[in-house]
């Protein structure tokens, strides 16, 4: 009686409310960032471990054991390492990530994962939407021109909505998918590890407007997000995802100066852990 009663406790606690919750996983030097609304979720990136997974039960009810979305961003590992976890211990919806392959052996367990899970693969490009509940991810890159100019196939070139079809000379980082979320009056953008060119092409699609909320690039390299992106997208809060006293020197003096100047409350995973942002319809607020 004792034990079914706690459950019952539990299960109330955890029990989802009407607000739109933003989660940048304190999951060290990588991304990983859980969106959830009610029931739905999506998890943009994994992490390089399994810290992902305590992050997960630290915002889920037990009970669930489904993600609707699961978007990788590009193949590194601090991106795409903890997804292996993810897809041993949970059933995943869809599946959106680039055709990019990895020589790393990690990225061919994670494939081999997916193909074995059933869930559905989606290769996104500039203009799709991607719409879970109230929640709809506009993907502004990458587009199908920086593509096909930039990459070898290994595969057919038609084959789509697969993993690992082609390889390339660049930088896997200007690959990142990027993607603004719209939930009611409230837009944020995650921005993967892009760096300066890409953002500049991505301002010439036309397609940023004003967010709420930016993901900052790549860990707040100095080679990350440039002024005249930050100047565009006018977030009001700004979450870098970090490792504590990383070797990469992350984030930059310089990034960091930057968001002061345009008076953007900075948040970052190495100093407060989890940074849960929620949105209740008409307040931002930071929870802990």
């Amino acid at each position: 009686m004792i034990l079914v009663s706690l459950v019952a406790i539990l299960a109330l606690i955890r029990l989802p409310d009407n607000s739109l919750h933003v989660i940048a996983c304190d999951v060290g030097q990588g991304d990983a960032v859980l969106v959830t609304y009610k029931t739905s979720e999506i998890l943009i990136d994994g992490g390089p471990n399994g810290n992902v997974l305590d992050c997960l039960d630290r915002h889920l009810p037990f009970w669930d054991r489904r993600l609707e979305v699961v978007i990788m961003t590009h193949p590194q590992t601090d991106h795409y390492t903890g997804l292996i976890d993810v897809f041993k211990n949970y059933k995943v919806g869809v599946f959106v990530a680039g055709e990019l392959d990895s020589s790393n052996q990690s990225y061919q367990v994670l494939k081999t994962l997916v193909r074995g899970s059933g869930t559905r693969v989606v290769n996104p490009t500039t203009g799709m939407k991607v719409i879970v509940s109230l929640i709809q991810l506009d993907i502004v890159w990458p587009n199908k021109t920086f593509v096909n100019d930039e990459v070898a196939y290994i595969s057919p070139k038609n084959a789509g909505n697969v993993l690992g079809t082609y390889t390339t000379k660049l930088d896997p980082n200007e690959f990142s998918i990027v993607a603004i979320m719209s939930f009611q009056d409230f837009r944020g953008i995650f921005t993967g590890d892009i760096g300066p060119e890409t953002e500049e092409k991505i301002i010439a699609e036309n397609v940023l407007k004003s967010v709420n909320y930016i993901k900052i690039p790549h860990h707040g390299s100095k080679n990350g997000l440039t002024e005249n992106f930050l100047r565009i997208l006018n977030p009001s809060v700004a979450v870098i995802s970090v490792g504590h006293k990383n070797s990469y020197g992350h984030p930059n003096r310089e990034i960091l100066d930057m968001l002061t100047k345009y008076k953007v409350k900075t948040y970052r995973t190495d100093m407060t852990g989890d940074v849960e942002i929620v949105y209740d319809g008409e307040i931002l607020s930071k929870v802990n």
